[in-house]
């Protein structure tokens, strides 16, 4: 494709289009689509250092008041930390806890890209944040803090970028004009103190890393994926920096992995492929590093993929968000962490990139759709994943980016677009983030996006002043009923996929020696088993239905790679090599090598949870997993073996004649006590 258009034909179209915009204000003409400037021409920010996480001054720097894990002076009807239970996120006492949530930006940059960074033109919609949230230069943080509690919010969405950690430079008086205590403090101090004002009043934080850079997103930017202009090593250690440093304030929620990635002007992102570009697999390890060496409280959010594809009619491209998940799916080393998110806004579309004139499609976007239609649409991409139940993939979604034009926006299909919206959101219970909160206006005149405005001189214009169209919308939204109360927990459904290197779901397992050196090496997150394989494709399946956590406590386990613990006169697949745990075991784990497997983990269970009586699931030439199996399809296009709710598996059987790959053929499936 690239040769096809030539490279500077392809650098036009997508340096001049909005793949996955972060809206404040839509674009409306071709105009308006200022060519980016290159990540490699950003001039560096002065006096920048690298900050090790582990070890860093700043690691240190800031310690919440006891105050913010209870905050003083609130009525708090939730207690952190949070986690999930099926599509539900719950509250340390297991109390659904839905996120009302908006996004309060500036932090992670306003600036468009060129020109004087003081100099408003040059910021988005002439909103210059000052490199901190927007709006603390126009009213004070409690006045602002309160507003969102005024309007139904519980949860704040904090974007910040990269280089906003590392960034030494105070912010200008001008910056926090309205907040004199933050003048001379760097850009991530003043996070610091808007992160404990937030939870000090009783609201949740997620971390957003929105962009690499301190500048204004989402285009071709030099900011479309984590690893854009900076390592992979780099992004997960400033990840691991930001999970300690407010680690012991428990109203800090979640880490918000990486904002829209998506297509830079050569490459897409993908979604399982195994190489630098891959969201799934860099998401997948820096989210257990945050867990196991930072903060094993933190929800851990996943956004989908924003833009694949070049925006030219006869051109793959679109927005793959979530769909790839229903195949492909995280398994984290804690289970009850994973949140998934979307995004969603009017002028954008499946398989529309959101600009106009150049770089077009005549894609529909989301606002040409009927209700009906866009009801479905979403379901697809991004709802589904809370909808389907005892699936792999089954975890909350967060809407986290949606918003509309206020008082000055008057066309009638965007205005549609927001009310069905919000009829989605409503139906589906779902948790949302609403962007942005926090605007800019003159003489009630301006971007007008936001929730709430502050003019110049401090005066506040909000959704509910009565000249707002959105009012009842968002008021139905905040206000919708719902599930609530207590959460029952759910079975855990896990998907295994070590397709290009260990994945290793265990905490145990990752804290000792390599068990199977060279090998790829899969295990099940502890307190679950093994209970399914695919025959070929490596994809295997845990769960803990029908007996909860299951595992010794002392943690014992062998490593088998032969038939020492097989009968004489128990031969349970004649012909084949068959890896067979010992009584009392259970598998948790394989190996493979290539495409065959080579050794089979064992955990020892308390005495009297595993049965003896077993039966053998050949899968070698079709499916066999029993009468409408739970888990979803784990191993898409593949052939699948899986034991039944009330069993266990203990063993794994291939053969290595000539023709065949050492794949697994059968399993030795038997019932629990």
């Amino acid at each position: 494709m690239r040769g096809f258009l030539g490279r500077a034909t392809l650098a036009a179209v997508l340096l001049l289009t909005p793949l996955a915009p972060t809206p404040v204000a839509a674009v409306t003409s071709a105009d308006a689509l200022t060519a980016v400037t290159p990540a490699d021409a950003v001039t560096p920010v002065a006096g920048v250092t690298s900050v090790t996480p582990a070890t860093g001054a700043d690691a240190v720097a800031w310690q919440p008041g006891a105050e913010s894990a209870e905050p003083s002076g609130v009525a708090a009807d939730w207690t952190p930390p949070l986690s999930t239970r099926g599509r539900w996120i719950v509250d340390a006492k297991g109390n659904r806890f839905k996120l009302r949530s908006g996004n309060w930006h500036g932090a992670s940059g306003t600036w468009n890209g060129s020109g004087d960074t003081e100099d408003d033109a040059n910021h988005h919609a002439g909103e210059n944040s000052g490199r901190v949230p927007l709006g603390l230069d126009r009213a004070p943080m409690a006045e602002i803090i309160s507003g969102f509690q005024e309007i139904g919010i519980n949860s704040i969405r904090l974007p910040f970028s990269n280089e906003m950690i590392h960034d030494d430079r105070p912010v200008t008086d001008r910056a926090v004009a309205a907040n004199p205590t933050l003048r001379g403090k760097t850009p991530l101090q003043v996070y610091d103190a808007v992160v404990h004002g937030l939870t000090d009043a009783g609201l949740a934080v997620i971390l957003n890393n929105h962009t690499n850079t301190t500048r204004w997103c989402c285009g071709v930017d030099g900011n479309e994926r984590w690893n854009a202009g900076q390592s992979t090593e780099a992004w997960e250690n400033d990840w691991l920096f930001m999970a300690r440093r407010y680690r012991d304030d428990k109203r800090v929620v979640g880490a918000d992995l990486y904002n829209e990635v998506r297509r830079n002007v050569w490459d897409d992102p993908n979604w399982g492929l195994g190489d630098d570009h891959d969201w799934f697999a860099a998401s997948q390890h820096v989210a257990d590093r945050i867990l196991m060496e930072a903060d094993p409280d933190l929800l851990i959010i996943v956004e989908g993929i924003n833009w694949t594809g070049i925006p030219v009619d006869g051109f793959a491209h679109g927005r793959p968000t979530l769909e790839p998940v229903r195949r492909l799916s995280h398994t984290l080393v804690d289970s009850g962490k994973l949140v998934y998110s979307a995004h969603f806004y009017d002028y954008t579309g499946p398989n529309h990139s959101g600009a106009t004139g150049l770089g077009e499609t005549s894609d529909p976007r989301y606002r040409d759709l009927s209700p009906a239609e866009l009801a479905d649409v979403v379901d697809r991409q991004a709802l589904y994943v809370a909808a389907e139940q005892d699936q792999h993939f089954t975890a909350p979604v967060w809407i986290s980016e949606f918003g509309v034009g206020g008082r000055e926006e008057t066309g009638a299909a965007p205005r549609a677009w927001f009310e069905n919206f919000v009829d989605i959101l409503v139906r589906a219970d779902a948790d949302f983030a609403y962007w942005p909160l926090v605007g800019w206006h003159e003489a009630r005149k301006g971007n007008g996006w936001a929730l709430l405005h502050w003019d110049s001189a401090g005066h506040r214009m909000g959704v509910h002043d009565g000249d707002d169209w959105r009012a009842d919308a968002w008021t139905r939204l905040v206000q919708a009923p719902g599930r609530t109360g207590f959460v029952a927990p759910v079975a855990d459904w896990s998907m295994l996929s070590p397709d290009h290197g260990d994945f290793v779901a265990s905490r145990r397992m990752h804290a000792l020696p390599d068990w199977n050196p060279g090998a790829r090496k899969a295990v099940c997150p502890d307190g679950q088993r093994l209970l399914g394989v695919s025959h070929t494709g490596n994809r295997g399946l845990c769960t803990d239905v029908s007996t909860g956590p299951l595992a010794n406590p002392a943690g014992v386990h062998e490593v088998v790679t032969d038939e020492r613990h097989v009968a004489p006169g128990q031969d349970w697949a004649s012909g084949y090599t068959k890896l067979q745990c010992a009584e009392g075991q259970f598998l948790t784990g394989y190996s493979v090598r290539g495409s065959a497997v080579s050794a089979a983990l064992c955990t020892a269970a308390p005495a009297g949870v595993l049965g003896t009586s077993g039966r053998t699931v050949w899968f070698d030439r079709g499916d066999n997993r029993g009468v409408s199996p739970r888990g979803g399809d784990f191993a898409y296009g593949r052939y699948k073996g899986q034991c039944a709710d009330d069993e266990y598996l203990a063993g794994i059987a291939y053969t290595g004649r000539v023709g065949s790959s050492g794949t697994p053929d059968a399993l030795y499936c038997r019932k629990l006590s």
